[in-house]
């Protein structure tokens, strides 16, 4: 044995080769912190100094190879100041340089994931193979900062400029074929070979068959792209991710401008450059909001394990209700494996359930993310029926009719006499109270919501809603059950509208009060976008739907009438009253045409204006700055309240409601890490200049007394909830 630590050793093998083998202890990943970095630097000093070693094999002792940086480490170093950061660093540097500096050919084993970190020290080797199951790839832009463990600098020595700019710039992982084929790693093998195969490749370049020399000597020098290349092959790039992040997302960029500076220049030299865009990216606000979502999600993670361990299994699913949600429910779970009852009232809801699930399955095929064969398995997953017939073997039920209380008691009250004591039976509501809906049923505490969001196959949010007599096996039944359908569940306590409708309608209450007091709700809607949301809310109304907004709206003004019961005719009534419902009808604030795509393509609508005279004042000009405060203010404290109320248990959880439910702007992080940013007492400031506007501007006690006492709803010392096994 040359080396032993916890994380790392080395043995010699073959007679001459040693092998410098990652098996983080105690984990079931290997991932990089301070201590895997030190026993790096030590194992790699001990091979330097051991004059049998011919050649280095890296491999890994877990299924994975490295799966990145351990961000709630190496977060803690985002805190201080630049400098601190760059010299950080330049101490992984150092380490990864001196293992590509060895005097001997190096080759790495990929035998699973490497990302980030990872795949920064496999490029630091000679020579890569992987299995053939294996994925790599530099996820960090998607956590608002980009490779700083030398990825900016040798992959585009490696792949070339072009390839490595996509690869950077979009974060996403690679199948081997397509590493292969863009040249990142030098050969793919099947699982079972990969070793022995790796073990002949080494000894080939030990021999001298492969030249192992050249490719680290145009590894470590400058890119040979002359002025022209350079100036053609970066600045198009910048462009393009421009026009795709809309410059709401700086990492990308400044990799790309990074990758610029540095490409004229050899290793190390090109590595302190890169260290220095690092360092810039972890001092930005999205960065921080989107490593705080990260960590959010392994939040999320963590409490859905913990459910796991008392939940019921879901073999057998029903929902009640067919149409396009409930033809969504179903194809949801048919296609992640588990086999629904659809049960409709007539015919016509059926095929209609059937179809919107024929059509989402389709597109998969002709996309080729499926076969035609595992398309005929889901659909036969989908049981269409018009009775109760089967219902006794049903583990979970959805109630998705209409949204009338009394329609769904009386649904609710027929089903639970058809299925089993121990079937958990939930609705998709979205704004009805789940304690009046089991107020009259004999098993509430088999009773709670499960409310998807429309379109279902693309939202990835479900709430589950629990209600006061809900039992906590059904609560962790349906958490499993969302799971296993590949969605994100967040449990949420019973209240109108729940967590993610009652933040929302505050939003639109701004909105409607803006076009009330003058603003063009084309403005509002172009400012709001380009704060970052995917459409403005007169847009999102028409997306919604203007009946089924102007009933959550009653539903919520119901529930909180001293800030949410409007005492004007709002722009969105007037909709309603015109019967202009938005893009289910073709028109609503705009009108909907079908592009070539056969997909709605919304048009500005003169005739808008003209309905709305009557309830708005005279044309106002209102600054961004003023439009953005007047919509996000009534949200943030709704969040807040929520919070406080108990609706949902932790920031992080309203966070990533709002992310995955309405779309927030992931570079902001949620309403709580947004008012953070702003600086709480900033906030609050900024909300007593609207006092005027009502009860809906006005913070709770709570948010002054932590905006007094310098508070945050995200503490630095509470960043790193869990630990992770992410890329850096």
């Amino acid at each position: 044995m040359i080396y032993e630590g916890k994380a790392i050793t080395v043995s010699m093998i073959e007679g001459d080769i040693a092998e410098l083998r990652f098996d983080l202890q105690g984990e079931s990943v290997n991932k990089f912190n301070r201590a895997t970095l030190e026993e790096l630097q030590a194992a790699t000093v001990a091979i330097a100094a051991n004059d049998a070693v011919k050649g280095v094999l890296l491999t890994s002792g877990k299924d994975s190879f490295i799966v990145g940086a351990d961000i709630t480490e190496f977060g803690s170093y985002f805190a201080g100041p630049e400098e601190t950061i760059v010299e950080w660093l330049g101490y992984a540097n150092s380490v990864f340089s001196a293992l590509e500096d060895l005097p001997v050919p190096t080759l790495s084993v990929i035998n699973g994931v490497a990302l980030g970190g990872g795949m920064e020290l496999v490029l630091s080797t000679d020579i890569r193979v992987m299995a053939d199951s294996a994925k790599i790839g530099l996820p960090e832009v998607k956590l608002g900062i980009m490779p700083g463990f030398g990825g900016t600098v040798r992959l585009p020595r490696v792949i070339g400029a072009d390839n490595a700019i996509e690869w950077i710039c979009m974060g996403n992982e690679q199948k081997a074929d397509k590493a292969l084929a863009d040249g990142a790693v030098d050969a793919v093998f099947s699982a079972d070979t990969l070793r022995p195969q790796a073990l002949e490749m080494l000894k080939s370049a030990i021999a001298g068959a492969i030249n192992w020399q050249q490719r680290r000597a145009e590894k470590t020098a400058k890119l040979t792209l002359n002025t022209m290349e350079s100036m053609m092959v970066f600045e198009t790039a910048k462009g393009f991710v421009m026009g795709q992040t809309k410059g709401h997302y700086p990492a990308p960029i400044t990799a790309i401008k990074t990758m610029q500076k540095h490409c004229s220049m050899s290793r190390d030299k090109a590595l302190v450059v890169e260290s220095k865009g690092f360092a810039t990216l972890a001092k930005t606000t999205e960065s921080q909001a989107l490593i705080g979502l990260f960590l959010n999600d392994q939040l999320l993670k963590k409490k859905a394990k913990e459910y796991d361990k008392i939940a019921k299994p879901t073999n057998m699913a029903a929902v009640l209700g067919a149409g396009i949600m409930g033809g969504g429910i179903a194809y949801q779970s048919a296609y992640k494996g588990t086999p629904i009852l659809m049960k409709d009232i007539n015919e016509a809801g059926i095929e209609l359930g059937l179809n919107e699930a024929n059509k989402l399955l389709s597109r998969r095929v002709e996309k080729g993310k499926m076969t035609a064969l595992k398309m005929g398995e889901s659909l036969n997953r989908i049981r269409p029926t018009l009775s109760y017939g089967d219902f006794g073997a049903v583990n979970t039920v959805v109630e998705a009719v209409v949204e009338n209380p009394n329609v769904k008691k009386a649904v609710l009250a027929e089903l639970e006499d058809k299925v089993s004591d121990d079937t958990i039976v939930t609705s998709n509501t979205s704004t009805i109270s789940i304690d009046l809906l089991a107020a009259d049923l004999k098993r509430p505490q088999n009773f709670l919501g499960m409310h998807f969001f429309n379109p279902v196959h693309m939202m990835p949010l479900v709430e589950v809603i629990r209600g006061s007599k809900t039992s906590a096996e059904a609560v962790a039944t349906v958490v499993a059950y969302a799971k296993k359908m590949g969605k994100t569940p967040i449990v949420v306590n019973d209240c109108p509208g729940f967590l993610v409708n009652r933040v929302l309608f505050p939003y639109f209450a701004g909105f409607a009060a803006l076009v009330r007091d003058g603003a063009d709700f084309q403005k509002i809607d172009k400012v709001m976008e380009k704060f970052g949301f995917p459409m403005g809310p007169a847009y999102l109304l028409d997306v919604v739907g203007i009946d089924t907004g102007v009933h959550a709206n009653e539903v919520m003004a119901a529930g909180f009438p001293d800030r949410m019961k409007a005492d004007y005719k709002t722009s969105m009534e007037v909709m309603f009253e015109n019967n202009r419902y938005g893009q289910k009808n073709g028109v609503g604030f705009y009108k909907y045409e079908t592009d070539k795509k056969g997909k709605p393509k919304k048009v500005v609508d003169e005739q808008t204006y003209e309905l709305i005279k009557p309830v708005v004042a005279a044309a106002t000009e209102f600054d961004a700055d003023e439009i953005i405060a007047r919509c996000m203010i009534p949200m943030c404290i709704e969040v807040a309240r929520c919070l406080e109320e108990g609706i949902v248990d932790t920031a992080a959880e309203a966070d990533m409601g709002l992310i995955f439910g309405i779309g927030f702007p992931p570079f902001r992080g949620g309403a709580c890490r947004y008012m953070d940013t702003v600086g709480l007492a900033s906030f609050v400031a900024l909300c007593d200049t609207f006092a005027h506007l009502g009860k809906l501007y006005e913070p709770t006690d709570r948010m002054r007394v932590m905006a007094a006492n310098g508070e945050s709803y995200f503490p630095a010392a509470a960043n790193a909830p869990v630990t992770t096994d992410s890329a850096e």
